[in-house]
């Protein structure tokens, strides 16, 4: 049995439609939802980001602005930044670019945390953590968010489910725990302590692996028609992208998959968009 190959584009795609119709209505009532990113720098990387996600919010009639600022900016000219974004009512959503040139690098918590949290389209504020830990309605991070919308729209059940997280970082693997324990899954986190990992993950009916080693996990590692969720980037030459998952292995034993690239993050941006969307009814009251 080959598992089932859960193409990005496809639910990228879908994700992108909601967002539009989403963005049409608020237009209907005279609102604009706008998008302001701040990039500091001229990482080659980051400017690529973010010229996508200027063109995909051209694309659904969001409006998109982009601050550039030079490489040796203070990081009290950053701060000023987003206190000028935050006091404007335009700007629905503000996205600093990371990461961050390497002067500035150690403040990266500290100016995270002064954008307003109803602004706050990645999810990384505290605030927004601890209402996504209380359940409370929140702007979340965008790739974990993408993760369970896939998930749902694959039509692949979460309640009742043993879920595995391979990675504790607090842009993936904790948001994704308190997302799968909302939906009702039975979450484990594992990480470099855990022993034996193997043993933890093929009792993982979705297996979500996002720690950031190429090729990591092996179909040995791998519950029998589980549903696997490589969250991984990995460069492995100067053209060459894998995941955490070894997919050609894996892909025998899986009922269901993420290929990488062409998966998961393809989902990131689209997510993005549905922040701002969620964003601009949270100020405006509307949960």
């Amino acid at each position: 049995m080959t598992a089932r190959i859960l193409e990005g584009k496809d639910f990228s795609a879908r994700i992108k439609d909601e967002a539009r119709a989403a963005v049409a209505q608020l237009k209907a009532d005279g609102i604009t939802p706008g998008l302001t990113v701040i990039i500091v720098g001229d990482n080659p990387a980051s400017q690529v980001y973010v010229r996508n996600k200027h063109k995909t919010c051209e694309e659904l009639g969001i409006r998109s602005d982009v601050i550039a600022l030079p490489e040796d900016s203070t990081k009290d000219q950053l701060l000023d930044t987003i206190d000028r974004l935050n006091a404007d009512p335009a700007v629905n959503g503000i996205l600093v670019q990371l990461p961050l040139p390497s002067a500035i690098k150690s403040h990266e918590q500290e100016i995270l945390e002064r954008i307003d949290p109803l602004k706050d389209v990645d999810g990384f504020h505290p605030f927004n953590v601890g209402k996504l830990v209380t359940g409370a309605p929140t702007l979340v991070p965008c790739t974990p968010a993408g993760c369970v919308k896939m998930l749902d729209l694959a039509g692949i059940d979460i309640d009742g489910k043993r879920a595995v997280i391979i990675g504790r970082s607090n842009i993936v693997g904790k948001p994704m725990l308190h997302l799968l324990m909302a939906r009702h899954a039975t979450v484990t986190v594992c990480h470099s302590h855990t022993k034996p990992l193997g043993e933890v993950t093929r009792e993982a009916d979705i297996l979500v692996a996002a720690m950031g080693r190429a090729k990591f996990v092996t179909a040995d590692m791998v519950k029998p028609g589980a549903t696997v969720i490589d969250v991984g980037i990995n460069r492995i030459a100067p053209k060459k992208l894998v995941g955490d998952v070894d997919f050609d292995s894996v892909k025998e034993i899986a009922g269901a998959i993420t290929p990488v690239p062409g998966g998961v993050g393809l989902l990131t941006v689209s997510m993005l968009m549905q922040n701002v969307v969620t964003a601009t009814r949270l100020q405006l009251g509307r949960h």
